[in-house]
């Protein structure tokens, strides 16, 4: 293995997509700053990937707080590290129907989903342009292409990465920065469990749901090949597709068929 003496700031990395994502980046010689909220489990992670031959450097940061956002860039400047890679991966959701869920769990939600993601892409950025290069990897999601009844925060929030992702895309286009969107469909991760959402009935069958490995290895070669987005795997392609041949409106009937609870007629 090569040794690339770059650094990939990745958010999200104690568990799920985000942990494959630093696997695959340590897999292929990159040093890691990883990025999570509990302490204990972000040291045994960042142990398990040092294995790889890489430096690991393991923050825990609350990036539910927006300060937390900033101090954590101010961390990476006072060690001198300017990370080559960004890879945005934290995120969370809450299910429910939007008159029953807590509002202070919505706020939440919206700045860990939104306001963590653009103000540390914001710091990246800035950071890079005098440099010429970096690359920049946004976890949207298949929810950001429709509407999502009993998980209508969660879908808006990935919504606006995907456009936000496809509008600073563009701006960049002639700066050696490249931004891909990654849209995994329903994975294999705690983060149903996180947004209390096991009695839907998009859970039924949890032997469909993709592999959090699968979708690192999608997004790893889409943000390596500086595409602008990646849909992973095929049965997602195919239900994206079919949402956009659908209005809007219908679109939002079958996703609350989908996400409803199980126990609802």
């Amino acid at each position: 293995m090569e040794r690339k003496n770059q650094y990939v700031l990745i958010t999200g990395a104690s568990s799920g997509i985000g942990y494959e994502l630093a696997r695959q980046f340590a897999q292929n010689g990159y040093d890691l700053v990883i990025v999570a909220r509990d302490h204990e489990t972000l040291k045994s992670k960042a142990d398990e990937l040092k294995n790889y031959g890489v430096n690991v450097i393991p923050i825990s940061k609350n990036l539910f707080l927006q300060e937390e956002a900033y101090s954590l860039y101010s961390e990476l400047k006072m060690n001198a590290i300017s990370p080559e890679i960004l890879v945005n991966d934290a995120g969370q959701g809450g299910y429910g129907k939007f008159q029953d869920t807590d509002i202070h769990r919505e706020v939440d939600i919206v700045n860990l989903n939104i306001i963590s993601v653009i103000i540390l892409t914001k710091l990246f950025v800035k950071d890079r342009l005098p440099k010429g290069s970096g690359k920049i990897l946004n976890l949207a999601s298949v929810a950001s292409k429709v509407p999502g009844p009993w998980h209508s925060v969660y879908h808006a929030t990935k919504a606006f990465i995907l456009s936000w992702s496809e509008a600073i895309r563009e701006e960049l286009k002639d700066s050696g920065i490249s931004v891909t969107a990654l849209l995994p469909g329903p994975t294999n991760t705690d983060f149903f469990n996180k947004a209390d959402m096991n009695r839907s009935k998009i859970l039924e069958d949890r032997e469909s749901l993709a592999s959090p490995e699968e979708v690192a290895i999608d997004g790893y070669k889409a943000l390596m090949n500086g595409d602008d987005k990646i849909i992973s795997g095929l049965k997602n392609k195919l239900s994206v597709a079919m949402s956009n041949l659908s209005t809007d409106s219908m679109a939002a009937r079958n996703m609350a068929e989908m996400q409803k609870p199980v126990t609802e007629k």
